[in-house]
């Protein structure tokens, strides 16, 4: 009988039929993943961490569609990109996170929900590691929980932009 409301009401069955859209970025080195420093970052391959996000988003009624790069252009790029195809971004810039006021600016250009992630706490490493462009222009961090990072960070993603249409 419920069932029978939802399928009655096409605001409703528009919304479930429709799944939404999230623009992973992974920026430089995390192709290195698995290989590069596991003390830090994990024995996951980058395929693996992009595996385990779509089967999350499956399961989230989500797809998650993404990108690596090596090269800023390229992610601001993508970024720019994002507008009108996906509906919010999950990023691990990398490096980028803090140095780069040109992704910073191209999600803030975009105006989608953002969501930043980093597999190790960025706040137990190096001074310089501290400080984040990217994050006064995200509606959240997450970071120290490996590969619980990305999947917490699109799970939170994924419910803000339930909530909010």
């Amino acid at each position: 009988m419920i069932a029978h409301g939802v399928a009655t009401n096409p605001k409703v069955l528009n919304s479930t039929l429709q799944s939404l859209s999230i623009l992973a970025l992974h920026g430089p080195n995390l192709n290195l993943l698995g290989q590069r420093e596991p003390g830090i970052y994990g024995s996951l391959t980058l395929a693996e961490i992009n595996r385990l996000l779509e089967e999350e988003a499956f399961k989230l009624q989500a797809k998650v569609f993404s990108v690596q790069s090596n090269h800023e252009g390229i992610l601001v790029d993508a970024i720019h990109g994002a507008l009108g195809e996906h509906q919010g971004i999950l990023i691990n810039a990398g490096a980028y996170t803090h140095t780069s006021v040109a992704l910073r600016d191209a999600i803030a250009a975009v105006n989608l929900p953002t969501v930043e992630v980093h597999l190790s706490n960025i706040y137990r490493r190096e001074d310089f590691r501290h400080h984040s462009y990217i994050a006064p222009v995200a509606i959240g961090q997450i970071s120290g929980f490996g590969i619980q990072s990305y999947l917490l960070g699109l799970q939170a993603l994924v419910n803000h932009l339930k909530v909010r249409s």
